[in-house]
């Protein structure tokens, strides 16, 4: 057993943003190479008239997991935890929130809003706003050994290199989280490139907050910050050439294969191709 799996053995993980793409291949990594892992915890949000059990049914069926499908038992680890991160306290249950006080070891918080262009409040209520509130929950856990951030390497999109470090902030995330409640849509609009300057995005700005914000827990417990680049289709894991989605490059390349809609017909073959080495 690697080092990492000893680790994990009997760790119980709490994952925001699972049933997202980078979220998905950590769940998926996490039973495969760590068998003795506890349980892992994912939040995700309530949906109307689908059940917890039709919800995880749904995310297990995922391709990302064929290849740990013969072992069932595997997928008995986890356990859904109704919350979402635009919600007072996360909307979690009161019982759900005492058995992660109580039962959690590491917390590997995934989830964000990854739209370049997303207005600001948006962007600040799902990625400060909903940072500040798993750094809260993480607070009051017992046995709280590290908190994982997932942030990316355009947190400070103007700089030409970015280097291992925290890099300070224009602004304080907690009074930009206060500035987006009181003042008006219009007026935020007006101000919004002003406000994320020299940021180019609003995403790579609140990004850049979020790392400030969690940065603010130091001394709190453990944590670490990862910064992915680009993230496209895997290259080995789950297998070569996994993807859920037409972010980024995905999306360019899949056009480029399909071109332009007058010649999709005569390219329906190379399409088909295509479609099944990114899936």
């Amino acid at each position: 057993m690697s080092t990492v799996a000893e680790y994990y053995a009997e760790k119980n993980v709490l994952v925001s943003g699972g049933t997202g793409f980078v979220g998905k291949v950590l769940v998926q990594k996490l039973l495969q190479s760590c068998p003795e892992i506890g349980r892992v915890y994912l939040l995700m949000r309530p949906r109307r008239g689908i059940g917890a059990k039709c919800r995880l049914s749904r995310f297990i069926s995922s391709k990302v997991f064929d290849n740990i499908r013969s072992r069932p038992h595997i997928f008995e680890k986890l356990h859904l935890i109704r919350g979402d991160l635009l919600l007072e306290n996360l909307g979690i249950s009161d019982e759900d929130a005492q058995l992660l006080r109580d039962d959690c070891h590491v917390v590997f918080h995934c989830a964000a809003n990854v739209k370049f262009d997303a207005p600001l409040r948006e962007a600040v209520d799902m990625n400060v706003v909903g940072s500040h509130r798993m750094l809260e929950l993480a607070k009051s856990m017992k046995n709280l050994e590290v908190f994982v951030h997932l942030s990316t390497t355009y947190c400070r999109a103007d700089l030409p290199v970015l280097e291992e470090t925290l890099y300070p902030t224009k602004h304080d995330p907690l009074e930009v989280i206060r500035v987006t409640r009181w003042l008006d849509a219009e007026t935020l609009q007006h101000l919004e490139s002003k406000l994320i300057s020299p940021q180019p995005t609003t995403y790579s700005y609140t990004k850049c907050l979020a790392e400030s914000l969690v940065s603010q827990y130091e001394g709190c417990f453990p944590i670490a910050i990862a910064r992915p680049s680009i993230v496209t289709a895997s290259l080995r894991e789950p297998f070569p050439g996994w993807v859920d989605n037409m972010n980024g490059p995905t999306g360019i390349i899949v056009g480029a294969g399909k071109g332009p809609p007058s010649k999709i017909t005569p390219k329906l073959t190379c399409v088909k191709t295509l479609a099944i080495r990114f899936k």
